[in-house]
């Protein structure tokens, strides 16, 4: 029985140390080169980088030069440069390789309270010139905003601490290619029963920007982003046989974080493994566990119903929700956009707003909102710095014990659904209707019983938030967002 492989691994890595490949924070490194960590303002041509910090400085200020030469009441610049290598394989046979290389310099520019907005891929002084006319006449002829605007300057972020968050990955393509090779045969390598792969992928990118405003803001850095994946097929024996797919990557922002690309091939095919043999259901109300990853989904849609755009449009299902209880009491979700290496980390925001470690949620109570400048003026409040969205996220229940894995997670579900995927985009976040296709696992007894497949869920994020039971000690962290699996007291299943 493979899927029983597949869940005792599961189990296995979040009952002991961090394991090999279900945490992304591994302690497995990979066969990757280390790198010698490069700061914000070291970000030059040798990083793999055509153009400087300095460089990126001059074309900022001609930008804003021009803008007030035209007249502009306030206005504002960023230029910025990214890079990186994609290499994928299939069968043992290399696929693509992807170089890309792109750069940008956009242009804010307000006329009293009227904006406007241009963006140029060229770095000429003329053309530099031509993209702030361009915003100057399009802010002149475009209706008036009261609360259109820079920030205030007393929100302006003047520490522009180092995160730690550029890493370059010195990789060519042969050798990425060879490490999407060792990822894709050791998923083929684990059974007999994987007879295919959707391919494995190896990508290096790295960015870097300045941005600079007439309220004072300076500021940038440079970034990186690096991963592994791999979707292998397992197929049971038999000319119509079923056929079942998974996938799993790991991805860091230093390359020697990263798992190795044989946990994540092995890791992939034991989840595939784990799903032949499934069913559908009869259609039912029951208790779902959402596995760590998809968890994450679920305080997806809490940021997305209180943020500022969907507060002010009066399109959210949490309209006027701030102070109110929302989770239940054992709920916390906090962010802190200052996590060293962390995916959703920012000394500020878009508009250069410092960021701020909060409570967003403190028993079950929201404590704050996600707001820019502009929708905090909106809704007659302050800015929360989130500008370009939330920063990085944990959510956590005051419930949870270091024993809580998925183990014990399973026992807390008793008989019900365990959800690994999730398909469509079937969520209203004006009325928090939820309707989502799923697979995963039908448990009983707090045992994995077999896989099913080919089911619809269905609730209200409303009732999904406040029926939030437990939450394990299986955190994951899905981008910026990190969280156990979470267990919902109730939902309806749609099968057969």
């Amino acid at each position: 029985m493979q899927r029983r492989g597949w869940v005792a691994s599961i189990i296995a890595a979040t009952a002991g140390p961090a394991p090999a490949i279900f945490f992304e924070n591994t302690s497995v490194k990979s066969s990757v080169k280390k790198n010698t960590p490069a700061t914000a303002s070291h970000a030059h041509a040798h990083d793999g980088f055509s153009y400087s910090r300095d460089h990126f400085e001059e074309l900022v200020d001609i930008a804003l030069h021009h803008a007030k030469k035209l007249g502009a009441t306030n206005a504002g610049a960023e230029a910025s440069e990214g890079c990186g290598l994609s290499v994928s394989v299939r069968k043992g046979e290399l696929e693509n390789v992807e170089r890309n290389r792109d750069k940008s310099l956009g242009v804010t520019v307000y006329v009293d309270h009227r904006r406007g907005n241009a963006s140029t891929s060229d770095f000429s002084k003329a053309a530099i010139e031509r993209t702030v006319q361009a915003a100057y006449d399009i802010a002149r002829f475009t209706a008036e905003d009261p609360t259109a605007g820079l920030p205030d300057e007393a929100d302006i972020e003047t520490n522009h601490r180092d995160l730690d968050l550029f890493h370059p990955w010195a990789i060519n393509s042969e050798e990425a290619a060879k490490l999407a090779l060792q990822c894709e045969a050791a998923a083929l390598k684990t059974s007999r029963r994987i007879t295919n792969s959707d391919g494995a992928a190896v990508s290096a990118q790295q960015s870097h920007f300045f941005s600079a405003h007439t309220h004072g803001f300076r500021g940038g850095y440079a970034s990186s982003r690096h991963s592994i994946s791999v979707a292998p097929i397992a197929k049971l024996p038999g000319r119509n046989a079923e056929m079942q797919r998974d996938a799993w990557y790991t991805s860091m922002r230093s390359a020697d974080e990263m798992a190795s690309p044989e946990v994540v091939g092995r890791y992939a095919a034991e989840r595939a493994l784990s799903r032949l043999g499934a069913r559908k259901i009869a259609t039912t109300e029951c208790p779902v566990l959402f596995e760590s990853p998809v968890a994450a989904g679920l305080l997806g849609g809490f940021v997305q119903a209180v943020s500022g755009g969907a507060l002010y449009r009066k399109s959210s299902f949490l309209l006027d929700s701030l102070g109110k209880k929302v989770f239940p009491k054992h709920i916390d979700i906090e962010e802190d956009p200052h996590l060293l290496r962390g995916k959703g980390s920012s000394p500020f925001d878009d508009e250069g707003v410092r960021s701020v470690r909060r409570k967003v949620v403190k028993g079950g109570r929201v404590e704050g909102y996600f707001l820019s400048s502009y929708s905090a003026r909106k809704l007659g409040m302050k800015t929360t710095g989130n500008s370009g969205g939330s920063h990085n996220l944990t959510l956590t229940s005051r419930l949870t014990q270091s024993t809580d894995d998925l183990d014990a997670m399973l026992q807390k579900l008793g008989t019900g659904l365990f959800v690994i995927e999730l398909m469509g985009q079937g969520v209203n976040y004006v009325t928090g209707d939820y309707s989502r296709g799923a697979s995963g696992f039908w448990v009983e007894n707090g045992q994995i019983a077999y896989p099913v497949h080919e089911i619809t869920i269905a609730g209200n994020l409303k009732d999904m938030l406040m029926g939030i039971e437990a939450v394990g000690a299986d955190t994951y962290n899905m981008g910026a967002k990190t969280t156990g699996s979470i267990l919902v007291n109730r939902m309806k299943l749609a099968g057969s």
